[in-house]
């Protein structure tokens, strides 16, 4: 698996983000995956783990897929999230994304899974994105805190 690059101040995948979550993406060119350990301050109630962290973390992941498997980086157009059981927080995840259509390299279809240590499914997502353009696309690639070049080919 090829380790990907971090940017500065994303919240899921940023070193320089106080408050993120500092996740570590991988691919072997096909797929995208990542571990995930929430924190107790990411509950939302009752010792369950909030469904918008959870759905960021998705997204996050297909974002990166798409990069990986279309040489683009995008932004999120539609993002439906199936929520099967709970996350407590201190459980180790693995979230995995793939893609599933590229329309032309106008519109990205992406999916996925969030899993427990077991394997059991916590939560799923199906995503359309959209590919960033012009000065927002340089201003992402500024933002990486390593070389994005082996990605973007």
């Amino acid at each position: 698996m090829l380790k990907l690059p971090h940017t500065k101040s994303c919240f899921v995948c940023g070193v320089n983000n106080p408050l993120g979550l500092k996740l570590d993406f991988e691919t072997d060119g096909r797929i995208v995956r990542a571990r995930f350990v929430p924190r107790t301050e990411h509950v939302g109630f009752r010792e369950t783990v909030h469904g918008g962290l959870i759905s960021t973390v998705l997204d996050e992941a297909m974002v990166w897929v798409i990069g990986v498997r279309t040489k683009r980086f995008s932004y999120c157009a539609e993002l439906n999230v199936r929520f099967v059981q709970p996350v407590r927080p201190n459980e180790e995840l693995l979230v995995i994304a793939e893609l599933v259509a590229n329309r032309r390299d106008k519109l990205f279809e992406a999916r996925a899974e969030l899993r427990g240590a077991r394997g059991e499914a916590h939560a799923s997502a199906t995503g359309k994105y959209l590919p960033i353009k012009g000065d927002s696309l340089a201003d992402l690639l500024g933002d990486f805190a390593e070389s994005a070049e082996s990605l973007l080919g």
